[in-house]
């Protein structure tokens, strides 16, 4: 029994300076691909307000992960996720091809991206038969999973997502998920008109679908909004009380 006391001992102190390390390489990354002359101007003006540093420290992302950026609108995460895994991890930026069709400049987007990055996969197709081509060890999505909500989709929608997500993640992986809040006790109804969730409803659906949560950032927050607003009036754009959760599939 001593013996085996002494050996796990020994392992903790081991394994320990690893860890350390291996947060300091994260740290280091992250903040290369923050300062990447290469990024576009427009997204470093929106630094300040999205605070990539602290987000992509809190999701844990680090040098060789392979990543998913769902639902990767313009791309300012996927090109931060791409830089800070490297060029022996890899980037799946997904765009909905409903998303597409709708605003065709998601589309340039994504190549745009895709064609700069050689670590970044393309990837699209219908929301509802979501499928991933490997598993992952994040998975990234912000201000967007409101829209799982959006009337223009099928009721159900957001349950075969998160089961989707849930697949697409090798256990022990994270799912952070950043969006625009909702008054409290609304759910969903206002993630059509005003491009809002109501926090807790999106706990739960993530839960019953297996994901367990683990922690959120106040980084976003903001008790001045009156989550009335539409998030694109100029009035409350870029200042939004946003929530930030991550959420681990089990091992």
């Amino acid at each position: 029994m001593k013996l085996l006391h002494t050996v796990a001992i020994c392992a903790l102190l081991i394994s320990a300076p690893s860890h350390a390390g291996s947060a300091a390489r994260a740290k280091k990354a992250v903040a290369a691909a923050i300062s990447d002359p290469a990024r576009p101007a427009d997204d470093v003006k929106r630094d300040d307000a999205r605070k990539p540093a602290d987000i992509l420290e809190f999701a844990q992302v680090k040098p060789r992960d392979k990543v998913i950026d769902f639902i990767m609108g313009g791309g300012y995460f996927s090109r931060l996720l791409a830089r800070t895994v490297g060029p022996k991890g890899k980037v799946f930026a997904y765009q909905p091809a409903e998303f597409i069709s709708f605003r065709a400049q998601y589309g340039v987007d994504q190549k745009t991206v895709a064609d700069a990055y050689p670590n970044v996969a393309p990837l699209s197709g219908p929301l509802g038969t979501l499928a991933f081509p490997e598993a992952v060890d994040l998975i990234f999505t912000a201000q967007n999973y409101h829209d799982l909500h959006l009337a223009a989709f099928p009721a159900g929608l957001a349950d075969k997502v998160d089961a989707a997500l849930f697949n697409a993640l090798k256990p022990g992986g994270v799912l952070l998920v950043i969006d625009h809040a909702a008054a409290a006790g609304s759910g969903t109804r206002d993630s059509n008109a005003l491009h809002r969730i109501d926090p807790a409803t999106v706990r739960a659906e993530l839960e019953k679908a297996g994901f367990r949560f683990e922690g959120e950032s106040s980084l976003l927050r903001n008790a001045d909004d009156p989550h009335t607003a539409l998030v694109f009036d100029p009035a409350i754009r870029g200042k939004t009380d946003q929530f930030i959760y991550r959420f681990r599939k089990p091992r």
